[in-house]
């Protein structure tokens, strides 16, 4: 099969995960690369089209992300959005400057029908503009192909040199027909099949895993969520009885999830090992509240306890874990910032006693990780597990985490994802759990005064885990929750609901 591959040149846009998500979906593969990535290395990977993102600077400030003139000598398509626009018209001649009037959200928007990026697209539409400089005039060689009342390059683009612009935003839901526009230039211009899927996905990692590994063998950290499971699945068929999956029973656990992921991979044709390391992790983090600390606490002793594993085995070369893409992007990668160290990212510790960490999933969003997991036919129950992170419920506890915490989390947590399964929510319901914070407050129970522990609920929608809205589940269903709660779980006398989205907040709270 042909490789087909789009690169997205990172200038610190808040949608460039959004962007490759988008190319994704019309079915070619689409990675997200720092502009600082050399030009060698994008001649390299021989990408049908490169997308510039959109960022926060001003171009003509010169502490603002730059890039070299030769990229746009390669021959390869370019689509410049937002600052990736400016930028394109900055390097080659044109001029950018402060607007007038600045233009920020759904915007009326005039398209030229000639132009490449427009041929499926109404002469006039909405489009998502987020911008306060603009392209006051374009370079030389370059035709205008939108407008608006304040941005009169609104579009421009060079046919000849394949060259494209556009000051709004078409990845985002808020620009009409966004989507056809970059179906446009990732099938038209950049003449891609989209017959990226994840079949072809499977197959190509299977071999690339084989390839690697040879006949070493393979720890899988095994925590029997969605990704690890998935990950299991694909390392078991690309290297067989090669592979030991250790399952790692820190202690931070939802009620009964230890006995439950043992018996869903009983009847699986893998090696399986279940290891108590309750009292370890727990000794390790007496006294921690700082929730970073506990992230990085967590990521080395879970390494330290499959190093021991390993021994226990023979000579292990590879270490195997289901890190997906918002794990890695949250942890932290080149300029980006850390959002939080992910215990098997940016909580890893230096020394790690494996020849090589393998991540086959490191370039998957959540959705993605589903299809795979279809794919590779794993039961319902597996594919949509609900997302549960590897500290557990550690980063769920609000500061120093205690044996009584622990049991009024799970009983608490217990309750309202019954609640939410007997409502009949749970595919509505991307991620829902429960948190302990640190707070008390005065309540009263059977004429008497308590002061106990305020628990929040948690519910979001989203396909990505890269942005999140807050769930509207219906009052009766989180009053039916509240209710069981204070009546069923001790110590807890106060039930909120959190209702930030993702961003500002982050789904987990720690």
């Amino acid at each position: 099969m042909e490789n087909e591959l789009v690169i997205v040149l990172d200038f610190g846009g808040q949608y460039n995960q959004l962007i490759a998500r988008r190319v994704r979906e019309l079915g070619v593969y689409c990675e997200v690369r720092s502009y600082k990535t050399p030009i060698d290395e994008i001649q390299r990977l021989a990408p049908k089209g490169i997308i510039f993102t959109g960022g926060p600077n001003s171009v003509y400030d010169e502490s603002s992300p730059h890039i070299g003139a030769e990229i746009f000598d390669l021959k390869i398509p370019i689509l410049g959005i937002c600052y990736g626009a400016q930028l394109m018209a900055y390097t080659l001649g044109g001029k950018v400057e402060t607007c007038r009037t600045s233009e920020y959200g759904k915007t009326d928007t005039v398209y030229d029908p000639a132009g490449k990026l427009f041929g499926n697209v109404p002469e006039k539409a909405v489009s998502w503009m987020s911008h306060t400089d603009y392209v006051s005039k374009v370079p030389k060689g370059f035709k205008i192909t939108a407008h608006t009342e304040n941005c009169p390059a609104a579009a421009f683009e060079s046919v000849r040199r394949r060259l494209y612009a556009v000051q709004f935003h078409p990845e985002v839901n808020h620009t009409m027909f966004g989507m056809a526009m970059l179906d446009s230039f990732v099938k038209n211009i950049c003449k891609c099949h989209g017959n990226w899927n994840m079949k072809n996905y499977a197959a190509t990692a299977i071999e690339q895993i084989r390839e690697k590994v040879g006949r070493g063998k393979v720890l899988l950290a095994l925590s029997g969520g969605v990704d690890s499971s998935v990950a299991c699945a694909l390392l078991s068929k690309a290297v067989g009885d090669q592979l030991t999956c250790v399952f790692v029973d820190h202690g931070f656990m939802r009620k009964n999830e230890g006995d439950e992921v043992e018996a869903a991979f009983r009847d699986w044709n893998v090696n399986f090992i279940r290891v108590d390391a309750s009292e370890r992790f727990l000794s390790k983090l007496e006294g921690v509240s700082d929730p970073e600390t506990k992230r990085k606490t967590i990521g080395e002793e879970f390494i330290r306890v499959f190093e021991d594993e390993a021994k226990k085995i023979g000579k292990v070369d590879f270490l195997v874990q289901g890190t997906i893409y918002p794990d890695v992007i949250e942890s932290g990668t080149g300029d980006a910032a850390v959002i939080k160290s992910h215990h098997n990212v940016g909580g890893l510790p230096a020394h790690v006693d494996f020849k090589e960490i393998i991540e086959p999933l490191r370039l998957l969003f959540k959705d993605e990780v589903r299809k795979l997991g279809t794919e590779l036919g794993l039961a319902d129950y597996l594919v949509w597990r609900q997302p549960f992170p590897g500290p557990g419920l550690a980063i769920r506890i609000i500061g120093e985490i205690t044996r009584e915490k622990l049991e009024i989390l799970r009983d608490a947590d217990l309750i309202f994802r019954e609640e939410i399964a007997k409502a009949e929510l749970d595919r509505d319901v991307n991620q829902y759990f429960a948190v302990l914070t640190d707070m008390r407050s005065v309540g009263v129970m059977g004429d008497g005064r308590t002061y106990d522990y305020i628990l929040a609920l948690r519910g979001v929608t989203t396909t990505d885990f890269m942005t999140a809205d807050f769930a509207r589940i219906p009052y009766d269903i989180l009053e039916k929750a509240s209710v069981r709660i204070v009546n069923e779980v001790k110590h807890v006398n106060r039930v909120c609901y959190d209702i930030t989205s993702k961003p500002p907040a982050t789904i987990e709270w720690e």
